[in-house]
């Protein structure tokens, strides 16, 4: 079945994989005596968002780009211009060129205004350093990428 028809179901199965994620990880370091401050024992092990990229993954292989062409769940880098590189989630590059990066950040927690604060500033500032490298001719000979950003 197309992800596209059953896109309410898809979601439902990301969401719930960003939540059994947390739990996971926070019972884990419970398990390892290993206590981060308050909630960060559910978020410091990564991965959480991890059902959202494949989800991202699948709706880019039904729109008919060979799957060849998406990377993802391992160390990805872009260059940058302030900084050497920059990880991203999901690439997806078509005959050496970057068509699409996005990255994915988890934001819950007590201080939800700070979290926001600071998603806001990296995602603005890793939007900055991409597009700075990408004019000044870093990668893409011309070619402008498709950026996104997915907080949830």
């Amino acid at each position: 079945m197309a992800v596209i028809d059953n896109i309410d179901k898809h979601i439902s199965e990301a969401v719930a994989h960003y939540w059994r994620t947390r739990r996971l990880q926070r019972e884990g370091q419970k398990k390892r005596g290993v206590n981060d401050a308050g909630p960060r024992s559910a978020v410091t092990g990564g991965a959480q968002m991890d059902g959202f990229i494949d989800l991202f993954t699948r709706l880019i292989v039904e729109s008919g780009v060979r799957e060849e062409s998406i990377f993802y769940k391992r160390h990805l880098e872009l260059p940058g211009f302030f900084r050497p590189t920059k990880e991203w989630d999901l690439l997806m590059i078509k005959d050496g060129y970057l068509i699409v990066a996005i990255e994915a950040k988890s934001q819950v927690g007590p201080s939800f205004g700070n979290n926001f604060n600071n998603r806001t500033e990296e995602a603005m500032g890793s939007a900055l350093d991409l597009w700075t490298a990408f004019r000044e001719g870093a990668f893409n000979g011309g070619r402008q990428p498709f950026l996104g950003y997915f907080n949830a």
